[in-house]
């Protein structure tokens, strides 16, 4: 089994989820999903971002060995974390926009 198949396997398993129940939620039969647990087959770029959105883990986490980067531990506050880093840049080009606009009014 290569290191992408055991973090996948492992992250199946944290969620109690099945082969099968994974294999229907990718759309693919649970034969294809066993090939790719095990290492039997080597899977592209989309189906590995497929992987780790289903699991809410970065591909990173999917590819790295055990001990090189934390797997699924604190993806939850990482998304809040970037959702709410998101919104201040957002609320940060907002004022920009403010002041350029006043400084505008004032030399008018």
């Amino acid at each position: 089994m290569n290191v992408i198949g055991k973090n996948i396997r492992l992250l199946r398993q944290k969620k109690g989820w099945s082969q099968g129940e994974v294999a229907k939620q990718l759309s693919i039969s649970i034969p294809a999903f066993s090939k790719i647990e095990t290492g039997i087959t080597d899977i592209n770029i989309s189906r590995l971002e497929q992987i780790a959105n289903l699991f809410q883990v970065s591909t990173v986490d999917l590819i790295s060995k055990e001990g090189e980067h934390h797997v699924a531990e604190n993806v939850a506050e990482i998304y809040k974390l970037k959702e709410k880093l998101a919104m201040k840049e957002d609320e940060i080009i907002s004022l920009q926009k403010k002041v350029i606009d006043l400084y505008e009014e004032l030399r008018a």
